[in-house]
């Protein structure tokens, strides 16, 4: 066992604004490390482990050094604003909390060289363990001065700027949502397969899922073991968001983690994301009776699949057409193909948004293959096909 180092005269005290799950880990681990900490939160919530204060004046006015562990950017720009008459020109600003890399850059402008940028890869566990991945921005004589603060919680890399540090935070929480989606996909095809979910789970920690599954797994389980969350789905929605805004590109974690925030709720765990069920079999209906109607040659199935009102487009024969399902029905003589024994169709993605959702959709027609994009609705009789796009290519062997 380590016996802990004591710190206050050296380093004075640490204030630790904000302690929601990570600064509740953070002051916690630093406390039992020696250090003379005072915590403070917004929602006046009080800690067993360490002395707290009602208001962050008191705790900023004796710090010299102020750790934020806060949920977003206008939440540190709201405390250091409150604090801004006490926090003296030598304190030091150690921010913690995930944010945008130009609200990272504006508090680095702000707080000049009293400033040190340092999100944390790792979640709860990892700070009482002291084993956080740090990602420190800060001149030389700054993170000097912050290092003893930073190796109580874990292993310090220096990063050349505070936007570059905020950037790097939200794409390695960006790995983190795409393993829990794929983890979702995994889970949803064996549950349509039948698997004990136990089973999938043990053979799941053998490959690429095994880290993330082995610490993750009470929630797993079905049913789930009662286990307070250390990373929520709110807060890593949020991140995702902020990923999405900054690089100005598309992140399909962004509004695939956004869609399951309302349910399961937004404060579980996102190990709860990776359990919920396949989309319901509603909104499926339309796309089978398109299949069918593909496999029979019959257009009825096709009436059945589309609104009237809808529009199937693409490209033929090198232009651009756009047919109303009475058109688009012609097209079937009404029996199969002579080839369908060897067609294959099949539903590669449905995401719901409300009372809408889009559906990709792969056509093994002989030599041509289709993807189809579907947008659906939601109308009184249940989810029709709205619209339809695709896109043919000729295999040539």
């Amino acid at each position: 066992m380590t016996t802990p180092h004591t710190h206050t005269t050296t380093q004075g005290t640490t204030a630790v604004l904000g302690l929601g799950r990570m600064g509740e880990a953070i002051a916690t681990r630093l406390a039992a490390q020696g250090w003379d900490v005072v915590g403070w939160t917004r929602s006046g919530r009080t800690s067993g482990a360490v002395k707290t204060t009602g208001d962050p004046n008191d705790a900023v006015a004796a710090a010299d050094l102020v750790l934020l562990a806060l949920f977003d950017g206008p939440a540190c720009r709201q405390v250091l604003d409150d604090v801004r008459d006490v926090l003296r020109t030598d304190t030091l600003v150690l921010n913690t909390s995930t944010i945008a890399p130009a609200e990272a850059s504006q508090l680095a402008r702000q707080f000049g060289p009293s400033y040190v940028h340092a999100p944390v890869l790792g979640s709860v566990p990892a700070a009482a363990a002291g084993t956080l991945q740090i990602l420190a921005a800060a001149d030389h004589d700054a993170l000097d001065r912050a290092r003893p603060v930073l190796e109580a919680l874990g292993t310090v890399r220096r990063i050349d700027d505070a936007s570059t540090a905020a950037a790097l935070k939200l794409i390695a929480n960006s790995s983190l949502a795409g393993a829990v989606l794929a983890l979702r996909d995994s889970l949803r095809q064996a549950d349509a397969l039948g698997l004990p979910r136990a089973q999938v789970l043990d053979v799941l920690e053998l490959g690429q899922f095994g880290g993330i599954v082995t610490r993750k797994r009470p929630y797993l389980e079905t049913p789930p073991a009662p286990a307070a969350a250390t990373f929520t789905i709110r807060a890593l929605s949020k991140d995702m968001a902020l990923l999405a805004d900054a690089s100005n590109t598309p992140l399909r974690s962004a509004s695939g983690l956004a869609d399951t925030a309302a349910d399961p709720d937004p404060e579980a765990d996102i190990a709860v994301a990776a359990t919920v069920p396949a989309v319901e079999d509603a909104v499926l209906a339309p796309l089978r009776a398109y299949i069918r109607g593909h496999a029979t040659g019959d257009p009825s199935h096709f009436r059945d699949a589309f609104l009237p009102t809808a529009h199937i487009e693409g490209i033929r024969d090198g232009a651009f057409v756009s047919w109303h399902l009475d058109e688009y029905c012609a097209l079937f003589p009404g029996r199969p193909a002579p080839d369908e024994p060897t067609r294959i169709r099949r539903i590669d993605a449905v995401d719901v948004h409300g009372t809408v959702a889009t559906a990709t959709m792969t056509l093994s027609h002989g030599a041509d293959r289709f993807t189809d994009v579907f947008l659906l609705a939601r109308v009184a009789d249940g989810w029709r096909i709205a619209n339809k796009a695709y896109h043919r290519r000729t295999c040539t062997t």
